[in-house]
């Protein structure tokens, strides 16, 4: 049985024919059982495109939904071997929408098969996928010109296309690019020459996955294991489980906590088989160390040198969500074992698909590429993804929904120079000042539609505080913006960093002793979000100023509506930009059950009921 196995990616643009390809070439190579080719000939005849013959796309589309469209929605992995080489087979979507499948597919594999249709040449889709396949680390490329029946067998068209490629290398990186022509309905150029294509005198297809080169020996860097759990299931035994990502590890070898910088020295490798006398890559161990030192779940355990430890990280992101990836939006990263909250701090540019060039921009839409500067809440135990898949590759999950919206490549980890910044102790604290101010300080944060009545509420309520002698200030939208954030606009991203500086300021009234009430419209809850974070659990009370649009726009106490339903305004909330209301605010105030001046006494009653005032 060969020994080498070279895990394979399939992209490129819609109906390129990557499941014609792959089935092919699993039929050729003779891996389909009979059984199997049986009922292919039957679905052949029922969801078949292939007139009279068999479609051996439907080996590898094994969704429903695809068999009915004609295209790959999942990832469909598929295995086969030959006398020289055992293959693992990646056939990934086509469709701009399932870039994300593309991505998991790319991040697996070692060489990729990317498919052009000889009729339509290179598309902005096969350019985003060969920049992936850069990104990702894929060195070894087979451009494969299908469909070569339907232009002739003509070599210009052939010799154009991989012209056309070769000119996009320079952007793409060290890619080693074999350029072949097939028809892979038919099997030409397949596993077999085709006799149709005389002018061509390169291999096949199969000779070039037989012939590419291995995948790096990971055992050549240093030992890498993050930590997926403490087990202790007495006080006889304390292990640290994971799945080792780089280097072999021996009992006795010296290790490191990669976040802690604590050393021990490697007692037992044990697994479910028996203990182990040396462990390498993808294999899933339970490590027992020779003495107990800190160990928690996303830690990584090394060998010297360990990780660096990563405040900030610069990294290219490939963006998976409908909503656009905005500066000083906070997110869930998730690398190695580890999640942290990771804030953009910067939106550096976007790749032009056409071009592949680099363009500034200030947000990243859906399926779009760009580099990016995160600013991480704890440190990190990382690596370049040049340097480690496992250890530089992440994700980023939306706080709110838990889906996961964009998948990075760490290119540049830093310290961020906190390192170097202290937090200076003051003996007058918050604790002081609230003491002096004889009351307990906290953030009101008012959010609603324009015209909900926020700074109506907002300013009855200030006026209730400092009649019982409390210290106070309302930061309000309108207000603010004529200072503190005069340079922002109503742009998506603007709204974001309006929010985020203003839960700044709350934060450093609240240090003040203070009681702020904040009155902005504030839509999304990510922002909300970050500004709660910002002060202790008890110090933020979220208050739903719940208005109906159409009573708004009859308020429109500021004209705002009209304007903005005449086309004079744009990105309006509530017209033509979202509001995303509280879901589950500690304050509901309901607008059309109550006048202003019951609403603020409702507020008032539950500072009572917390103790904040008399």
């Amino acid at each position: 049985m060969p020994d080498s196995l070279l895990r394979v990616l399939t992209c490129g643009s819609v109906d390129d024919g990557k499941s014609t390809l792959i089935g092919r070439l699993l039929f050729e190579c003779g891996t389909i059982p009979d059984d199997v080719m049986t009922v292919l000939e039957r679905d052949s005849r029922r969801f078949g495109t292939v007139e009279g013959g068999v479609d051996y796309a439907l080996l590898v589309d094994g969704l429903a939904a695809e068999r009915e469209q004609g295209v790959t929605i999942d990832v469909a992995y598929r295995y086969f071997e030959t006398p020289r080489r055992r293959f693992i087979l990646a056939d990934t979507p086509g469709h701009e929408q399932y870039t994300r499948n593309m991505v998991t597919g790319a991040s697996l594999s070692e060489l990729a098969v990317l498919l052009v249709d000889a009729r339509k040449g290179l598309l902005d889709q096969t350019r985003r996928h060969a920049a992936i396949v850069s990104l990702i680390g894929i060195r070894q490329v087979v451009l494969a010109v299908n469909k070569m029946d339907l232009v002739g067998f003509d070599q210009t068209v052939f010799d154009t296309i991989a012209h056309d490629f070769a000119a996009l290398q320079d952007r793409l990186g060290p890619l080693v690019v074999t350029a072949i022509p097939v028809c892979a309905r038919d099997g030409d150029n397949v596993t077999a020459a085709s006799t149709r294509m005389p002018w061509y005198t390169g291999g096949t297809l199969l000779a070039a996955l037989e012939a590419a080169e291995p995948a790096i020996d990971a055992t050549g860097r240093g030992f890498r294991m993050p930590v997926q759990l403490v087990a202790r299931p007495d006080h006889t035994f304390r292990g640290y489980a994971g799945t080792i990502v780089g280097g072999v590890v021996r009992p006795g070898d010296a290790v490191v906590n990669a976040v802690s910088r604590t050393k021990a020295q490697v007692a037992r490798i044990v697994t479910m088989d028996g203990d182990l006398e040396q462990a390498g890559p993808g294999t899933p161990v339970t490590l027992v160390l020779d003495r107990e030192i800190d160990v928690s779940r996303g830690d990584v355990i090394a060998a010297e040198p360990a990780p660096e430890l990563a405040e900030e990280l610069a990294a290219w992101v490939v963006w998976m969500d409908d909503t656009p990836l905005f500066r000083g939006r906070a997110y869930t990263l998730m690398l190695g074992t580890r999640s942290v909250s990771a804030t953009v701090t910067d939106i550096v540019n976007r790749l032009h698909m056409e071009t592949l060039a680099t363009e500034p921009v200030r947000e990243l839409h859906l399926n779009e590429i760009g580099q990016v500067a995160l600013s991480l809440s704890h440190p990190v135990a990382a690596e370049t993804y040049a340097t480690s898949r496992a250890l530089g590759g992440f994700i980023l999950v939306d706080r709110q929904t838990r889906n996961t919206v964009g998948a990075g490549l760490v290119t540049e980890l830093r310290s961020g120079g906190r390192a170097d910044i202290y937090w200076h102790h003051l003996d007058v604290d918050k604790a002081a000042r609230a003491t002096l101010n004889h009351q307990k300080p906290v953030v009101l944060w008012f959010t609603g539609l324009s015209g909900a009545g926020k700074s109506t509420i907002a300013n009855l309520v200030e006026k209730r505080l400092h009649a019982q002698g409390r210290h106070t200030m309302t930061l309000d939208g309108d207000n603010v913006r004529h200072g503190l954030n005069r340079d922002l606009g109503f742009t998506e991203a603007d709204r974001v960093e309006n929010i985020r500086r203003v839960a700044e300021v709350s934060k450093l009234f609240v240090e003040a002793g203070t009681i702020v009430l904040v009155s902005f419209i504030s839509p999304y809850r990510a922002e909300r979000m970050l500004a709660r974070e910002c002060v202790e659990a008890d110090e933020f009370i979220e208050i739903y100023v719940d208005t109906p649009v159409d009573e708004c726009r009859r308020r429109d106490p500021k004209g705002l509506y009209q304007r903005a339903d005449a086309g004079q305004i744009r990105n309006f909330t509530g017209i033509d930009a979202p509001y995303e209301p509280p879901e589950a605010p500690e304050i509901h105030l309901p607008t059309l059950e109550a006048p202003a001046e019951v609403l603020a006494e409702r507020i008032f009653a539950d500072l009572r009921r917390r103790g904040i005032v008399a």
